[in-house]
């Protein structure tokens, strides 16, 4: 059998786009209009995930992911190349590929919003003809992860937004897929839900041997969760390789914070192949006076921020 859990080869996806005229007699103008540009959201992208593993997609607003994952899904056809998940071409098989995927899109709940956790549990269950025995192993397993007791019988609508996510995850996981598509899962949570969720996530990983594929722009997500990234910016894929190999690849960046006399902190980015530290210190002390200095590693947010500025060209 193949341990390829996702295969693209060469994949686009170009859109039509109306060119738009401003004012009414412009609005009037574009319902007859054929004046169309074409777009390119994904642009030749090749990508291999295999089974089991946990991959960050990363990229800037409008980089291409949400496009890619919707074509992974079944949702869009790609204009031109191939995708292969688990097998089956998503967009030609999309009603057998949605029986072996699960999907959280950000705030976008996939629960019944006036009835208890347990019921929509049951709906799915019946929705996905799970069998009752794998069922009740599901539900003891997440019982193991997390204390879900305290929200099951809780109808949706009065769950908090941290509740309604670990909901979601736990109900896109309820069938047991192959592949789980998780974008943005922790926005807007406190520290304390994302980490109980990324510890779900891991476990759910671990026991089931589900394939990830989280799209994020929270870096404690990736530093949590992924061992290995794709970046993708303007429809191109530009990194595919582990977290640890594109640090390597920074190596030389520090983190320079230094704390003023009026006990605020100013942080910048330092390459010290081309910059000494103690030269940039001596000419902030000229300027105010420093009460502290820190050096710290580059961290994994600061690394994507310079490839987004184009500092791994």
């Amino acid at each position: 059998m193949s341990n390829e859990a996702v295969v693209m080869k060469n994949v686009c996806k170009d859109f039509k786009v109306l060119n738009r005229h401003e004012g009414l007699k412009g609005s009037i103008r574009d319902l007859f209009s054929r004046d169309y540009k074409t777009v390119s959201a994904v642009k030749d992208v090749t990508l291999t995930v295999d089974k089991g593993e946990i991959i960050g997609y990363l990229g800037p607003n409008g980089a291409g992911k949400s496009t890619t994952i919707k074509m992974m899904t079944g949702v869009l056809e790609p204009t031109s190349g191939e995708i292969l998940v688990n097998g089956r071409t998503p967009y030609k098989n999309r009603t057998e590929n949605c029986e072996h995927i699960g999907v959280v899109f950000g705030q976008r709940s996939q629960l019944w919003w006036s009835l208890p956790l347990i019921e929509s549990f049951k709906l799915l269950r019946d929705l996905y003809m799970v069998e009752q025995k794998d069922y009740e192993e599901m539900i003891e397993l997440y019982r193991s992860l997390v204390d879900i007791e305290p929200i099951l019988h809780k109808p949706v609508r009065q769950m908090s937004l941290g509740q309604r996510t670990l909901s979601d995850i736990l109900a896109a996981f309820l069938h047991n897929p192959d592949i789980v598509f998780l974008d943005e899962p922790t926005i807007g949570l406190d520290v304390s839900m994302k980490s109980k969720i990324r510890e779900l996530i891991l476990g759910l990983n671990k026991e089931k041997n589900t394939t990830v594929i989280l799209t994020t722009h929270d870096m404690g997500d990736v530093d949590a969760l992924c061992k290995r990234i794709v970046i993708i910016d303007e429809g191109t894929k530009i990194y595919d390789n582990d977290i640890e190999h594109l640090k390597n690849y920074f190596g030389s960046y520090r983190t320079l914070k230094l704390k003023h006399a009026d006990d605020s902190w100013e942080e910048m980015l330092i390459d010290e192949k081309t910059t000494d530290v103690m030269d940039v210190i001596l000419e902030k002390q000229k300027q105010q006076k420093i009460k502290d200095v820190k050096i710290l590693e580059i961290s994994t947010e600061e690394v994507i921020r310079k490839i987004y500025e184009g500092g791994a060209k």
